[in-house]
């Protein structure tokens, strides 16, 4: 298993910090989901990176969904919530999945970027080309990069549940990562998360160069179109058809 930040941050403390992410905010990407493409109500859906799983119970509805995690923490909460839905223990860079097994393939909530390595962040989506049915999807919800750089937050400090947290952000010179340093006070604990800060336009092309044509992007979860003060770049993309 590989030694980077993401291997042991997405643990019970991350649980902890993070728990205020909320039902209604997952319901609304996978209703947005299902409103652009109706199409796709007839096969398997991965949500890759599913973290807790929170947006498994409404990917679920349309078709059969598998979660995909790193984290043991996190899947086992995953488990708890969803008891019902299949769970796998996988690096994204290695889909244990055959070809075309799926029509849609999600990737939600900044679940992508986390390589320094730009050649690795392109590995993920041609693993997620490969497992992609033609005629199939994926989705790819990501941060916006213009508007983050617009308005990070330097520091801050917050009480969570019973606990102080301290976390102070950063952008990379020559703004290609953002990097969050969190302190939990009372244990002394430090983390850190890294996201490569991928334009908009660099997402795209690389869903191109893996066979993708980008079908849609919107900048929130209502399907706003995206522009440069958009909190989210969501890239609605299809693996054409054979024939096509």
């Amino acid at each position: 298993m590989t030694a980077e930040w993401f291997a042991n941050w997405f643990n019970e403390d991350y649980l902890r910090l993070y728990a205020h992410r909320n039902v209604r905010e997952a319901r609304s990407v996978a209703d947005l989901i299902r409103a652009r493409l109706p199409a796709l109500a007839r096969g398997r859906t991965l949500d890759l990176g599913c973290g807790a799983g929170r947006h498994l119970t409404f990917l679920s509805r349309t078709q059969p969904a598998i979660g995909l995690d790193l984290s043991p923490w996190l899947l086992d909460a995953a488990r708890r919530r969803q008891r019902a839905a299949p769970l796998v223990r996988a690096d994204m860079r290695s889909l244990p999945f055959q070809a075309n097994t799926f029509t849609l393939v999600v990737n939600l909530f900044t679940s992508f970027g986390y390589f320094l390595d730009d050649a690795q962040n392109a590995h993920v989506l041609r693993e997620v080309a490969r497992v992609t049915a033609p005629g199939g999807a994926v989705v790819l919800d990501f941060l916006n990069a213009p508007h983050v750089r617009q308005t990070v937050v330097p520091f801050d400090r917050r009480h969570v549940g019973s606990e102080w947290i301290q976390q102070w952000r950063e952008i990379s010179a020559g703004g290609r990562f953002i990097s969050k340093t969190i302190v939990m006070e009372a244990a002394g604990t430090v983390f850190t998360e890294r996201v490569r800060l991928f334009e908009p336009r660099e997402l795209a092309a690389m869903l191109a160069d893996c066979g993708f044509v980008v079908a849609e992007m919107c900048g929130d979860y209502s399907g706003r179109p995206l522009t440069s003060t958009s909190p989210r770049a969501i890239m609605m993309a299809r693996r054409p058809s054979r024939g096509e």
